[in-house]
Order: C-alpha cells, then structure tokens, then sequence
C-alpha cells in the first residue's frame, strides 16, 4: 500500500545521468530544456532522499514540493452571477 507521497525537483547539470535517479523513487517528469526531473517518493523518506541525491556530482539543486502541504479546499466555489448568465445566452 502507498502512503503518503511528495515531489522532488531536481536541477541537474546534464541529462545523462536522469536514469540513475529511478533508483530513489518514482520518475514522473524529465524536462530535456530546462534539465530537471520530477521524482516521487514516500513523504517520510524525503529529507533523506534530498541528502542523498545532492550529494552527487551531477546535481545543481534539489527542491523539495510543497503540494502536500497546501490547503486545496476553497472557500469560495459559488460561480460569479454575470459570468452565469453570459453562459446562458449562448452566443
């Protein structure tokens, strides 16, 4: 069973060595411009992780994401009244 999981950016010098990083989770994303990769891992894992990976020679910098920790409940969820009713006019 998955537990909780967290994001890890990591900013590398070259893409060459963007395989070696499965090893430390889950690859989601390798951007060939920008030269970063996105890694999942379990979310009690990843300071160390972050140590770890660091402290490679081919690593700029590592940044962890801070989704878990943001609030995705809304207060305000009510559609504004005039955008509902150009909606309804159907132009």
């Amino acid at each position: 069973m998955i537990g909780q999981r967290q994001g890890i950016i990591v900013w590398l010098y070259s893409l060459k060595q963007a395989k070696m990083l499965r090893r430390f989770g889950n690859v989601h994303f390798v951007s060939k411009k920008l030269k970063y990769a996105v890694i999942y891992c379990n979310l009690d894992e990843t300071e160390g992780l972050m140590e770890k990976i660091q402290s490679y020679s081919f690593v700029k910098k590592v940044e962890p994401s801070y989704k878990p920790f943001l609030k995705m409940e809304f207060e305000n969820t009510s559609p504004d009244k005039a955008k509902e009713y150009d909606y309804k006019m159907g132009i």
